[in-house]
């Protein structure tokens, strides 16, 4: 069954889709508020947030996005939410990883994900949504709520960036 199909279910009160769904969207919607949040804590009160209010909101769906930029979007309102609840004018801080495994191809992926780290929010948030969710730069511009040209360019601003960290 497609996103579509058991969002249409969820919004008839079926719960059982709707498991069907968090289940579906859960550790996605995870990786993307942590990625925003940097803080695990936080990163999983807003997958339950997010899951609640899609639950809440399945019947307001209009179908002019794909369910899964519907719930993105969802889930960036909330982070950005929790952020400003959470923080109150102040960093969160940075949770640490655990140490790198001598492997070249973990150690290259902890450098990745550390530059990516180190990127300004909208910047981070453009480079998950689509090298890890593989959102095309239109989705991620209804996402961000930003024309899909802002996208463009600060996908431009991320792999300079990131380019330069990684040469180092």
């Amino acid at each position: 069954m497609d996103d579509g199909q058991l969002l249409a279910q969820v919004a008839r009160g079926d719960g059982r889709a709707f498991r069907d769904l968090y289940e579906r969207f859960a550790d996605r919607v995870f990786r993307f508020a942590l990625t925003l949040l940097r803080n695990r804590h936080l990163a999983e009160d807003v997958v339950q947030e997010t899951m609640v209010a899609v639950w809440k909101g399945a019947g307001s769906f209009t179908g002019r996005s794909r369910v899964s930029t519907w719930i993105f979007g969802i889930a960036r309102h909330q982070a950005y939410r929790a952020l400003r609840d959470e923080a109150k004018g102040e960093r969160i801080p940075e949770e640490r990883g655990e140490e790198a495994d001598p492997c070249r191809a973990v150690e290259r992926e902890v450098r990745v994900q550390r530059a990516v780290a180190e990127l300004p929010p909208e910047q981070r948030e453009v480079v998950f949504l689509a090298f890890y969710e593989h959102l095309p730069y239109a989705e991620i511009a209804r996402v961000q709520g930003v024309p899909e040209g802002t996208v463009k360019s600060r996908m431009f601003h991320a792999k300079k960036r990131l380019a330069e960290v990684l040469r180092s």
